[in-house]
C-alpha cells in the first residue's frame, strides 16, 4: 500500500463504543428531568466532547458549568469503557500487521482524552500509537478537518499519504476535507447515516479482516 501513515477515530471505528454515549446521554439528561429525542442526536452526530457539553448545557439550560458536565461523562464513561467496550473484529490483528510494516499509527478522536488513553490501556494497544490527538485539543472539532491535520503534522506526513478509518459521515468529512484517504467501516450504531457514509468514503469496509485483505493483496 501507498500509505506512510493510518489515523484512526476511536468510537465506532477502532472500538465498538457508540451504544456508550448513546446510554450517557440518556442516563444523564434523564437525572436533570429531561429527555432526547432525534433532533437533539442529530444536532450532536459526531461533535466533540467540549462541543457537545456546551450544547447540552445551552439546549437543556442546565445549571452546571460545561466542565462539571464533563466530569460526569468521564466519570460514567470511564466504568463503561473499562468494563464493558470491545474493540471492532480484527483491529488488533490490523494493528500489529501496520506495526509490524513499520508503518505509523494514530488516534484523532472526537472523545476526551482522559477517556481514550484509559481505553488504550485497557486493551494494551497503546504502545502502537505515535500520538493521540482529540477534538478538545485544536480549533474546532469534526466535520472541520483540524483534528487531521494536527495529527499528520504530529506524525511528520503529509496529509496526501495518510490513509483515514472513520464511520459517520462527520469525521468522514473532515479527513477528506484534510486531503487524506478515507475507509469507512461499519458500525451498527449509526445504520441511519450508513449510505452517506458509504458515499463519502474513498472506500468501505465491513471489518479489519476485510481491510488486512486489501492490504496484502
Amino acid at each position: 500500500m501507498k500509505y506512510e501513515a493510518v489515523i484512526f477515530d476511536l468510537d465506532g471505528t477502532l472500538i465498538d463504543s457508540m451504544w456508550v454515549w448513546e446510554q450517557i446521554d440518556i442516563d444523564f439528561l434523564q437525572n436533570k428531568g429531561h429527555k432526547i429525542d432525534d433532533e437533539v442526536i442529530k444536532k450532536i452526530e459526531g461533535a466533540g466532547f467540549t462541543e457537545t457539553a456546551i450544547f447540552f448545557k445551552e439546549y437543556f439550560n442546565l445549571d452546571m458549568s460545561v466542565d462539571q458536565i464533563k466530569q460526569i461523562w468521564c466519570e460514567m464513561a470511564i466504568k463503561l469503557y473499562t468494563d464493558k467496550v470491545q474493540m471492532k473484529p480484527g483491529a488488533l490483528e490490523f494493528l500489529q500487521y501496520l506495526d509490524a510494516n513499520k508503518i505509523k499509527m494514530a488516534i484523532a478522536t472526537s472523545n476526551s482524552r482522559e477517556i481514550t488513553e484509559a481505553i488504550l490501556q485497557k486493551h494494551e494497544i497503546e504502545k502502537y500509537f505515535e500520538t493521540v490527538v482529540t477534538s478538545c485539543e485544536v480549533e474546532k472539532g469534526k466535520p472541520h478537518p483540524f483534528v487531521y491535520l494536527k495529527t499528520a503534522e504530529i506524525l511528520d506526513v503529509a496529509p496526501g499519504r495518510c490513509l483515514v478509518f472513520e464511520d459517520i459521515p462527520n469525521g468522514i468529512i473532515a479527513a477528506k476535507d484534510a486531503g487524506m484517504t478515507v475507509f469507512g467501516i461499519e458500525d451498527v450504531q449509526y445504520e441511519n447515516v450508513k449510505k452517506r457514509a458509504k458515499e463519502l468514503s474513498d472506500r468501505w469496509v465491513a471489518d479489519y479482516y476485510e481491510v488486512l485483505e486489501i492490504f496484502k493483496e
